[in-house]
């Protein structure tokens, strides 16, 4: 099969202008692999070498062996002929196998350390990148790196070789045919280039099509899309537009087909026209010397042999600029800086007690408008401290802060009076538990979306933190009871089921901090009472902030907290804030909060 066309592509070449990649810092990724890839350089110019000898063996058998009748000569030859096939398949297999084991460890090395950086990330860089760009890069990207080791970097040692010496061998068959094959080459190369150009052409706008008709594929018949769809009533026009998609590429699937075809067309006519010319001028009596035929027939075998490589060396320069561009693109992200991370000399907790406190806290997402500003607040270790305020007050954000979801820009935040940031976020997690109003499960069973908090939880220990949860009679009734497949996203369960699921998972790590991010605000009333109900469960004798949508979930809290545009402007207990007349009271006042504190 011909190779595939590696002209530069444009958007490979921004890539490479945007983020540069040193080849210094490639090389580096196979340092620890020197003396493999040694091996493989070695393993394929001993190969190529050992190849060109099968030309020359011919030559022998057709001019001596066979009008001499030298049996002994020829099954030498014959035999040398076998000998060089094996050799050449043998240390085919040995250097495919280097290769590949380097290429996939180095790509393993790198996989890794992507997914590890990548976790590290604070919630701002997920929330401005495509989940689908990052999945890109971490699969697609990474794994089309191993062609840099398995094709690329080993057909270049390869194609250097033969064509180094095949080039030398013919000229040693015969100088003047080889003159003849710098003039007709040429052309022949640019002949086949250009049609393959076309190809590249009608590709590329293929795989754009294709890409489209996978969008619409998994914006159409995810469970959401076809929930939005049905709701929306817009079926046919997505059929329609997938239709269309799916027309164009019947057009471009035939234009690729046919240039496919003339690429093959214009090899063919290489192949068989130059070994023809070959022929001709070895036939003049001007030109051909005094050639034999073994000469002429090992002289056309290698003559053969050359047009692919020499066809892969003049794509070098393309697969070279796609290979870096793929690395720039892996490398953009293990460049990114870790905003927050573990601190340089950790402090620990001890047997945390749990008390928190926010001295003189401000918070800016963009750098300039502030979402927090001068925030002072104690939660007492074992107290309930609410945060109450219109959207977009700040009450997520303050939350945020206290499990370094976000950092505080200015200020700290402590627990016990050590601040998050000396602590490591390992530490940090297993102290402060958040359960959020999107409750996120995998596509494992319940048991192992439970034990994902704590990888070591025995099965009581799991069925007692549902148990607390008031979730373990919804589970046993499951058809596999906690070995039940949760499903996509855990669109089996209810809003209610999947909010206590999370409390259970929390539960099992035991937090001495509890931050409830309006973990009951998109469920009914009925629903809610029993998600709250698991909630007061779980809060007993911990630290809990909580996020307040219902007034009502928090009027029995220690403390109440109002904010207004990133400031606390009110505090108290509910009768407090109710007595004094001011924010918290037109809150309770209003429709939803009038619905929501009984008088």
């Amino acid at each position: 099969m011909p190779r595939p066309e590696t002209r530069p592509n444009p958007a490979d070449t921004t890539q490479l202008q945007r983020s540069p990649v040193s080849l210094r810092r490639v090389l580096a990724l196979f340092a620890p692999y020197r003396p493999q890839v040694g091996t493989v350089v070695a393993l394929i110019v001993v190969s190529s070498v050992v190849a060109l000898a099968t030309p020359f063996l011919v030559r022998t058998v057709i001019d001596d062996a066979i009008p001499q009748q030298d049996v002994a000569l020829l099954a030498w030859c014959v035999a040398a002929m076998v000998a060089v096939a094996a050799t050449t398949a043998l240390l085919g297999v040995v250097q495919t196998w280097l290769s590949t084991t380097v290429g996939q460890r180095v790509m393993h090395g790198l996989r890794t350390a992507v997914f590890s950086h990548l976790q590290r990330q604070s919630l701002g860089f997920f929330t401005r990148t495509r989940g689908g760009e990052v999945q890109s890069r971490l699969t697609n990207d990474i794994g089309s790196m191993q062609s840099v080791v398995t094709t690329t970097a080993t057909s270049l040692a390869s194609n250097a070789t033969t064509v180094a010496g095949t080039a030398v061998a013919m000229a040693a068959l015969s100088w003047r045919l080889s003159l003849l094959s710098l003039v007709v080459l040429p052309p022949a190369v640019w002949l086949t280039r250009k049609v393959a150009l076309m190809r590249r052409e009608v590709t590329a706008q293929r795989q754009a099509r294709m890409a489209d008709m996978q969008t619409q594929v998994e914006e159409g018949l995810s469970i959401s899309g076809v929930q939005l769809g049905k709701t929306l009533g817009t079926g046919p026009a997505q059929s329609a537009r997938f239709a269309a998609t799916s027309q164009e590429l019947v057009g471009l699937e035939v234009r690729s087909q046919l240039a496919g075809r003339w690429r093959m067309a214009s090899m063919s006519i290489v192949f068989a026209g130059i070994p023809a010319l070959i022929y001709l001028f070895a036939g003049l009596p001007a030109t051909s010397g005094g050639m034999t035929i073994g000469t002429l027939v090992a002289f056309t075998a290698l003559q053969g042999t050359l047009f692919r490589p020499l066809m892969g060396l003049l794509d070098v320069g393309g697969q070279l600029i796609t290979s870096m561009a793929l690395f720039s693109r892996v490398f953009e992200y293990l460049d990114l800086p870790v905003d927050i991370d573990d601190p340089a000399r950790p402090r620990t907790l001890g047997a945390a007690s749990g008390e928190v406190r926010l001295e003189h806290v401000g918070f800016s997402y963009d750098g300039d408008r502030p979402a927090l500003a001068d925030v002072d607040l104690v939660v007492p270790a074992g107290s309930t401290l609410a945060l109450v305020g219109e959207t977009g007050s700040g009450k997520s954000t303050l939350a945020s802060l206290v499990s370094r979801l976000n950092d505080v820009t200015t200020g700290r935040v402590t627990i016990d009076g050590v601040d998050v940031r000396d602590l490591t976020l390992a530490e940090l997690a297993q102290v402060v538990g958040v359960v959020s109003q999107e409750t996120y499960l995998l596509h494992t069973t319940v048991r192992e979306n439970l034990r994902y908090a704590r990888p070591d939880a025995t099965d009581v220990e799991i069925e007692d933190a549902a148990r607390r949860a008031q979730v373990h009679d919804v589970l046993v009734a499951l058809p596999d009871g906690y070995d039940t497949m949760v499903g996509s996203r855990g669109h089996r369960f209810s809003g209610g089921e999947k909010q206590r699921l999370a409390i259970a998972r929390t539960l099992l790590r035991d937090p001495r901090v509890l931050v409830l991010d309006e973990a009951t605000s998109a469920l009914d009333n009925e629903t809610e009472r029993a998600v709250q109900a698991a909630l007061d469960e779980v809060a007993k004798g911990r630290t809990t902030i909580t996020i307040a949508h219902r007034l009502s979930t928090v009027r029995d809290a220690d403390s109440i907290a109002v904010l207004s545009h990133g400031r606390v402007v009110e505090q108290g207990t509910h009768d407090e804030l109710v007595a004094a007349g001011g924010r918290y009271a037109a809150l309770a006042g209003s429709p939803t909060g009038a619905a929501a504190v009984p008088a």
